[in-house]
């Protein structure tokens, strides 16, 4: 079925409650994955979305499903839901059931939030006449439903939302557990940066003969970030880091660690040069989590220090860079990492730091997105890498000014309709909202 161009929220045939929020919002126009995906939620239709990080996907789902619960107002189940929302992580089950309330304010509509980290009591309490929407993670829904406190018989509608990132930390038993307590009768909504053949399988196992609906693949970074890769010793990151984290031009920097502990001590070092930083992972207690997050917000703290999983709720506007400290392991997480800047109508520098030792992880992103990325160098990196298998690491490092060619005007998208324009600033080459 070929879905038409729409280019206005209100030739979706939304409720109107739900077009006077998104006025508030100052959203106008539907981005792809919304024009889309939309018109067939709204028949009905379970759904397969391909869509990878700040491409509007939320709304794709949340428009529609508030629309539906509006529409047909029932008594809650207590201890029940009738949508529920399963992510990956606790920031981005924040993140999303914000979402919910921001677009359905008119609606009357009741919300919750589920996750580890907090008193299980709390939530149980907030459960028990139960809510039109839930977003849980797996971990801490599988615990209520073992409890009890948790019911989802009568639950009509299953959003699972960044499945890839649900598998890589290992949360398929969860899932499928989670799935089995769900009527048989029910609209599943599946999302997903990639999809790779167990990804695929899980799909093609939960679906119903699915509308499919593709935005930006994975190998497609996205369009508005300018990015370089700087070559430089592991005992030199955090002194090239620091360097470039000087220019007053980075606004809002997201540092990407592989590591809890290398997280914090990034932080440390940083904070000692005197960046105003804080670190967010799995270990920080949900308070801190918040605290560091709200911080980084609302410009109190300029530069936020990160492991994957912890990053992957972060929905910042005005992320003006973003450093890959420690390349992955995974290279389609490198995607996922520079989406975090470039949002919402702006540009944005993603800058990569390559090790002797990391430039095999280099290669297999490049080969991923396709392109060759400019060499930037600054005080304290290495030469320009060698591109071939054997090459040897260079011996020593020099400082020479900053090279590579700038990002050419074709690569640039346009600024998308439904938020407010980039104003171009400096810093590395980067722009912002």
């Amino acid at each position: 079925m070929k879905v038409p161009v729409l280019t206005h929220f209100s030739d979706l045939g939304l409720a109107a409650p739900l077009l006077e929020a998104l006025a508030a919002e100052n959203y106008a126009s539907p981005t792809p994955i919304q024009a889309q995906a939309i018109p067939q939620v709204l028949a009905g239709r379970d759904l397969l979305g391909i869509a990878q990080t700040g491409t509007g996907k939320t709304a794709a789902f949340a428009l529609p499903i508030l629309h539906r619960l509006a529409a047909d107002r029932r008594p809650s189940t207590p201890h029940g839901c009738r949508v529920l929302v399963l992510v990956p992580t606790r920031e981005l089950a924040s993140q999303i059931e914000e979402s919910f309330r921001t677009y359905g304010r008119h609606a009357r509509l009741s919300s919750t939030v589920v996750f580890g980290g907090v008193d299980i009591r709390r939530q149980q309490r907030a459960m028990a006449r139960g809510v039109d929407i839930l977003v849980a993670t797996p971990g801490r829904l599988v615990d209520h439903l073992g409890q009890r406190s948790i019911r989802l018989d009568r639950t009509e509608v299953v959003v699972l939302d960044e499945v890839d990132r649900m598998l890589d930390i290992g949360f398929i038993h969860a899932i499928r557990r989670v799935m089995s307590h769900v009527p048989r009768q029910r609209q599943s909504l599946f999302f997903s940066a990639t999809l790779p053949k167990d990804i695929a399988a899980l799909a093609a196992e939960l679906l119903k003969d699915p509308a499919r609906v593709t935005v930006t693949p994975v190998a497609t970074t996205v369009e508005r970030v300018e990015q370089r890769v700087i070559h430089v010793d592991q005992t030199s990151k955090r002194h090239v880091l620091a360097k470039l984290l000087a220019d007053p031009k980075v606004t809002r920097a997201i540092v990407f660690t592989r590591t809890k502990h290398r997280a914090d001590q990034v932080t440390k070092h940083l904070v000692a040069v005197g960046v105003e930083a804080a670190a967010i992972h799995g270990n920080k207690s949900q308070n801190n989590r918040e605290r560091a997050l709200a911080g980084f917000k609302d410009g109190r703290t300029r530069v936020l220090v990160a492991t994957d999983i912890a990053a992957r709720g972060i929905d910042v506007d005005a992320v003006s860079h973003v450093v890959n400290f420690d390349l992955p392991d995974v290279a389609e997480s490198y995607v996922h990492r520079i989406g975090r800047t470039a949002r919402a109508g702006a540009d944005g520098l993603a800058i990569a730091f390559c090790a002797p030792e990391e430039r095999g992880n280099w290669r297999a992103i490049e080969s991923l997105i396709r392109q060759s990325v400019p060499v930037m160098q600054v005080e304290g990196s290495l030469p320009a890498a060698p591109v071939g298998r054997n090459a040897q690491a260079p011996s020593a490092a020099r400082p020479i000014r900053p090279t590579g060619r700038p990002a050419s005007a074709g690569s640039r998208a346009a600024p998308r309709s439904n938020g407010s324009g980039g104003a171009a600033r400096g810093g590395f080459g980067a722009r912002r909202a």
